[in-house]
């Protein structure tokens, strides 16, 4: 799972909310089903064009019921049954394109701007961002020309690549080539719905934390917390989307990584501390969002301790205090952004931890209010900067209080060094 899919979390500007699919012909076209089914249920309008290969492997039928419009193909395009020009109606309709998948021939009509159907004709008649995501055979996409076809694309702001991811192909080969699977696509529209594709942490590279970090007691117990990263690996998507080069130190987690960003996976808050601090100088913007633990056991033993061996009093020291050592390495350009999860009063206890370690912002997130914090695929905050800024955040998703966060904090607008 890369991001969860959540039916209750709509998206939250009513304005943009129109996303118009382009299904290529490859086999993968059977997983667009999810994702437009996904779409509709969070409150998305979907139009559906289907390539005549397309047809080959899922039909319009499908993808109507689905979507509940019909979905277009090139019969629709060359009838005179419309008003007006059926690819300049659909392009000015649009708030996002998705073309998934993007087969190779598709790829390299849009990387010369040619149009010889509806699909393609659709893509020159429109301004709004365009998603790709490609799925092909591992020789075919790592052919010279599809990578230069794929790069020269990738220059016009327009267009947003998600990649491939590698594994087992209907051909029987294991490789590059896999179309993103639908929660991926899925939150990455979100993400352009939110920005209308503005890339203004390009350049910029963000360094998060996420998840619980486990310290044990022998190698089969111990002390954790229910942290499950979702928030972090919302961070990650966010940042990313909007351009960011991004590292994720997580601990255990129950989610695949994103496409294109770098994870670091520990157990530890040892473990996150001794990759935090190697990592910082590199960073732009730190997000320390993980839920790291407060004590460990004094004491660890390398086999299992029988039960009748327990102590009955467990002997405690502390970990290392992650977000204050990062604060007192951090160099001027760069931003710490700390995260609190309270109960009851959650500004108060953010507030005396913003000044005591020196962050430049904190997120005061509370763990006792429903359908947020831990474990949750919603979430609320408040958020409070070292300037006395402050900001409610009503509950949603966290892909979008991830959105609000960089909204809000602005990395970009800061004096980053080079």
């Amino acid at each position: 799972m890369q991001f969860p899919l959540n039916p209750k979390s709509k998206i939250q500007n009513p304005k943009l909310n129109r996303v118009l699919i382009g299904v290529g012909g490859g086999i993968a076209a059977y997983k667009i089903c999810e994702l437009v089914s996904t779409l509709f249920k969070t409150g998305v309008e979907v139009r559906v064009i289907l390539t005549r290969s397309a047809q080959k492997f899922i039909t319009p039928l499908t993808l109507a019921t689905l979507s509940r419009h019909p979905a277009y193909t090139d019969d629709d395009f060359w009838q005179a049954t419309h008003s007006r020009p059926l690819h300049i109606e659909l392009g000015e309709w649009a708030d996002v394109m998705v073309i998934a998948p993007l087969t190779a021939n598709t790829l390299a009509k849009l990387a010369y701007g040619m149009a010889d159907n509806l699909l393609t004709n659709t893509v020159l008649a429109s301004t709004c961002p365009v998603l790709l995501a490609p799925a092909m055979n591992t020789d075919m996409w790592e052919q010279q020309s599809v990578q230069r076809n794929w790069q020269q694309l990738l220059i016009d702001s327009r267009y947003h690549g998600m990649g491939t991811a590698s594994g087992l192909l209907a051909c029987d080969r294991i490789g590059a080539g896999r179309l993103a699977e639908p929660p991926e696509i899925f939150a990455h529209v979100q993400s352009l719905l939110h920005t209308q594709g503005k890339r203004d942490l390009a350049g910029k590279r963000v360094l998060i934390s996420a998840g619980g970090t486990r310290e044990y007691l022998d190698p089969v117990r111990f002390i954790g917390n229910p942290s499950t990263g979702k928030m972090g690996l919302a961070l990650a998507q966010a940042a990313l989307h909007r351009g960011a080069s991004v590292t994720l130190v997580h601990g255990p987690a129950n989610w695949d990584v994103p496409l294109g960003v770098q994870a670091i996976p520990v157990v530890s808050a040892d473990e996150m501390q001794q990759v935090m601090v190697e990592c910082l100088p590199n960073a732009d913007v730190i997000v320390m969002s993980a839920a790291v633990a407060d004590v460990k056991p004094r004491d660890y033993s390398t086999e299992k301790l029988p039960k009748r061996s327990l102590p009955q009093a467990l002997p405690l020291e502390p970990v290392p205090d992650i977000v204050a050592q990062l604060a007192q390495h951090k160099q001027p350009h760069q931003m710490l952004i700390g995260f609190a999860a309270q109960n009851g009063d959650i500004i108060k206890p953010a507030l005396e931890k913003l000044q005591n370690k020196k962050l430049d912002a904190i997120v005061a997130n509370p763990i006792d209010r429903p359908d947020s914090g831990f474990g949750s695929d919603n979430n609320q905050a408040i958020f409070l900067d070292s300037q006395g800024n402050q900001l409610e955040i009503a509950p949603c998703s966290k892909l979008e209080m991830a959105h609000q966060l960089f909204d809000f904090f602005k990395p970009h607008t800061r004096d980053f060094q080079s």
